[in-house]
């Protein structure tokens, strides 16, 4: 929820972590109020670690949970470190105490080959990261289990979200780019699944180079707050099904939302100016690609 995602639309958009089973933060009013815009409880972001919080974090594989574990069994495994470095959501730098991601994914999973594994991360709001074990593994990456700045959590996005019980961060200067290192924040499952897997319905089969090209950016960079054909996040706005994006918006409007979406209205979704005119025809002509492969499971449910 938050952390970054990458696109748009004229509705609720992306600002970092989807309801899960943790017991510990699945208040859905509380989800919902992190990134989705309403407003978040008063002092919800100053509530310290607490015994009544014990920070439930789901290992996933294949769609089954293997191992759930709470901060104090990760802490008692693994050695937390405390460290300060730039934190692009706060732009500063932040003190943490956190615990290296590489020793948390193999207590997770335990005997498992982490490089070759295709992982989601899933946060509490919605928000999804598809990510490379290889990604996951580089020497840097750490889930954070408290600030040391404040009594809590200090607030983080433009909805003031209490990040915890669990974000991630990265300590290097070359990690700081939220599009190649995310940094999902009230993190509540990592899961190991492969993509064509958990989002089969997303991919333009036996369509065009240009909307191949699109499928890549937006697998990478949007993927993480909206869904296609029901896959995907949920933070922003579904972009196919019962009406994809291009059937009910102007392609113009379409490509100038994607880069300057405070252009049209206040919200959560990042500009992208780094997207070049050829790759906003790319998304278009994914989308386009997509809007001939629907796929809704709720509606073909309903009719039988």
């Amino acid at each position: 929820m938050k952390r970054l995602a990458l696109l748009f639309l004229l509705i609720v958009a992306c600002d970092g972590p989807a309801p899960s089973a943790s017991s510990a933060l699945s208040s859905s009013a509380t989800a919902s109020a992190a990134r989705t815009g309403s407003a978040a409880p008063a002092g919800s972001a100053e509530v310290p670690e607490s015994d009544a919080d014990p920070g439930t974090l789901f290992f996933k594989h294949d769609g089954e949970t293997k191992r759930t574990l709470i901060r104090k069994e990760l802490v008692s495994a693994i050695e937390p470190e405390t460290w300060r470095a730039y934190d692009p959501y706060y732009n500063r730098e932040k003190h943490y105490r956190a615990l290296p991601l590489r020793a948390v994914l193999k207590l997770g999973f335990p005997g498992v080959k982490l490089e070759a594994q295709h992982f989601i991360l899933e946060a509490l709001d919605g928000y999804k990261v598809p990510i490379s074990g290889k990604r996951l593994l580089e020497d840097g990456g750490y889930i954070a289990i408290r600030d040391l700045e404040v009594p809590g959590w200090e607030p983080i996005g433009q909805r003031k979200a209490n990040p915890g019980p669990y974000y991630v961060v990265w300590r290097k200067p070359t990690q700081h780019d939220l599009k190649t290192h995310p940094r999902p924040w009230q993190l509540s499952v990592i899961a190991i699944s492969p993509f064509e897997k958990s989002y089969p319905h997303t991919i333009p089969t036996g369509a065009g180079a240009d909307a191949q090209a699109g499928f890549a950016i937006f697998r990478e960079q949007c993927l993480r707050c909206h869904a296609i054909n029901r896959e995907g996040g949920r933070v922003g706005p579904e972009l196919n099904v019962p009406k994809n994006i291009l059937e009910y918006r102007p392609i113009a409007q379409v490509r100038a939302y994607i880069q300057n979406p405070l252009s049209f209205r206040y919200g959560n979704m990042p500009a992208n100016p780094h997207l070049s005119e050829k790759d906003l025809d790319h998304l278009v002509a994914y989308f386009r690609a997509m809007s001939e492969r629907k796929h809704d499971p709720k509606k073909d449910k309903s009719a039988h």
